[in-house]
Parts: structure tokens; C-alpha cells; sequence
């Protein structure tokens, strides 16, 4: 079933960690420590460098092929828990958020969330910072394809759904995995670093390497950014 947008004629489709809410450092941090306690240290570079903006089952796998180690089968509500006391404590927007979705609205572009996070994170993320009812329900999950990012499934169903084509959807997304996907699913990606975890030399040069259509730290400026490329392939001049 396609779910009708409000008449914008571009999407905008939003990942949530690290790019609607500061959320990566608190998640981050709750998987090395529960990844510690199964027997796999590593520090929080090596963390982000392996796991940023991907699936827990995506995770797992990992997890088994570079260690050898098998995650139990509660791994992923524990750290569920463990993650949403924290998230009750400390979770915040990402500056400007609020406001750059009523830009967004106003200047006629459709948006959406399309995250690698359980739905239940999702809308914990959400409802904890005050966006959700903003996104509902234009809310998907990796869960509702069959391959999470890198792959581009969880873009393209959400597009599709909502009824817009790739060439006229644009992906803001703050994660290797997830540039990777939007390139795949043939649309516009923005890589925003204006998350806290997204400071290191090595971040960046990664970042950068996928060669995005645009990097941006300030989601002010979004809004100016998205309409340069509604112009430019829509042949407005101005």
C-alpha cells in the first residue's frame, strides 16, 4: 500500500541516529560495554569504525565472523534496555531540528525516517526528543526489508511506499553504511557530521571517500541545500 505524501513532489529521507538525534555516542558506548562483557574489547574508535549506522543483526554477523564469538539471544533486548534508561537521561535533538522540519515542510518537501534501529529505538529516539509526532507514520525500520544498509532496500521501500522516485528522493544520512546505501538506491545523499560522534580525522576521510553529494555539520542549513538540488534537476533558474 503507498502511503500519499502532502503534495511535495520531493523526499527527504531522514536516518535517526547521529542525524535526527545526537543519540551515537550513548549507543555507541552501551555496545561497548555489552560487547566487553561477551568476551570482545574494543575501544570506541574500533566501535564506530565497524558499527556505525548498522543493523543489529548485521552486527551479530560480524561479530561471529571477525571473533568467533555468538551473541546471545537476549543481546539485543538487553542492550535495548540498558540503552533506553540512558536515553531517558541524555538523549537530545540534533540543534536546529525542530525548526528545519518546519522549513522543510513549508517549502513543499515531503520527509521521512528510514533507520538500521529496531522500531522500538526509533520511536523511543523520537518520543524522547519531541519529533515523533512529526514522523508518524512515515516511520521504517530495517526490519521491514530484507537487507539493511549498506544494501539500499530500506530507501527504496520507504520511497516507494510514499510514493516518490529515487531521482527525487535525498538521503541525509551520517554513517558510511548508510551513504553506501543511498548511492546504491540511486538518490541524492547528504552526509551530515554534526553529531557529536562524528569528530575524528578518520571518520571523515571515510565519509569522504563515498563521495556524497554534499557534506554539511549545520542542519540550518539543510533547507538551502535541498532546494539547490530540486532546482538544479528541476531547471529552475534562480
Amino acid at each position: 500500500m503507498t502511503t500519499q505524501n502532502n503534495g511535495g513532489d520531493w523526499l527527504i529521507i531522514f536516518d535517526c541516529d547521529g542525524v535526527l538525534v545526537d543519540s551515537e555516542p550513548i549507543a555507541l558506548d552501551v555496545l561497548r560495554a555489552m560487547l566487553a562483557e561477551e568476551g570482545v574489547a574494543l575501544d570506541a574508535d574500533s566501535i564506530s569504525d565497524r558499527f556505525l549506522g548498522r543493523s543489529l543483526s548485521s552486527m551479530t554477523a560480524l561479530i561471529r565472523q571477525e571473533f568467533g564469538v555468538a551473541l546471545p539471544e537476549d543481546f539485543p533486548d538487553k542492550m535495548r534496555k540498558r540503552l533506553f534508561v540512558r536515553f531517558e537521561q541524555e538523549l537530545q535533538p540534533i540543534p536546529d531540528m525542530a525548526d528545519t522540519l518546519d522549513d522543510l515542510a513549508s517549502a513543499g518537501f515531503f520527509y521521512c525516517v528510514a533507520s538500521s534501529s529496531q522500531p522500538e529505538r526509533i520511536a523511543k529516539s523520537l518520543e524522547v526528543t519531541g519529533l515523533h509526532s512529526r514522523f508518524s507514520p512515515r516511520i521504517f525500520s530495517a526490519t521491514m526489508v530484507s537487507r539493511g544498509k549498506p544494501a539500499p532496500d530500506l530507501f527504496l521501500h520507504a520511497a516507494a511506499r510514499l510514493g516518490f522516485s529515487p531521482e527525487r528522493s535525498i538521503v541525509i544520512e551520517d554513517s558510511p553504511a548508510g551513504v553506501q546505501a543511498a548511492r546504491a538506491a540511486g538518490m541524492t545523499v547528504f552526509a551530515f557530521s554534526g553529531g557529536s560522534h562524528a569528530s575524528s580525522e578518520t571518520y571523515h576521510a571515510a565519509i569522504k571517500a563515498l563521495e556524497p553529494d554534499q557534506r554539511f555539520d549545520a542542519m540550518a542549513d539543510l533547507l538551502q541545500l535541498a532546494e539547490r538540488v530540486r532546482r538544479a534537476k528541476d531547471g529552475i533558474d534562480g
